[in-house]
């Protein structure tokens, strides 16, 4: 409920300003176009729900091998955070990109690259994103 509300919001109305502000295509010949900031929410609706699956469901299913203090399940783990993170990222880059409007979309994907190497450098360092979760949130 929380981290999708208040993420949801956060992230909806930043990819919403980037978009509005510098991805819109201008054209001379058409009526201009702007997007809605309920578009944006619903593309993070869309990109959260696989992300729900992957750090809600399958990780409650896996937390009695995740929480062991081990090297492998520290790997598991923080792949599960990167690889939803990611996908988060890629499937919002495709609801920006059905918008015939918009250009150079692919900045959605940008941040995968800081994702993907924090995650190898808290693996790198054994720290497990799981049990930091546990720690910092109480979940």
């Amino acid at each position: 409920g929380i981290h999708f509300s208040i993420f949801g919001l956060a992230a909806a109305s930043l990819a919403w300003y980037v978009s509005n502000k510098y991805l819109r295509a201008h054209s001379f010949h058409g009526v201009e176009q702007r997007m809605e900031w309920m578009y944006a929410f619903d593309i993070h609706c869309n990109s959260f729900f696989p992300l729900f699956l992957v750090l809600y469901v399958l990780h409650y299913f896996l937390l009695p091998f995740l929480v062991q203090r081990t090297l492998i399940a520290a790997i598991v783990g923080n792949a599960l955070y990167a690889g939803a993170l990611c996908y988060y990222l890629f499937i919002t880059s495709l609801g920006y990109s059905m918008l015939p409007f918009l250009e150079r979309t692919e900045v959605f994907l940008y941040p995968m690259l800081p994702v993907v190497l924090i995650t190898l450098l808290l693996t790198f360092f054994r720290i497990n994103l799981t049990l930091a979760s546990i720690s910092w949130f109480g979940v």
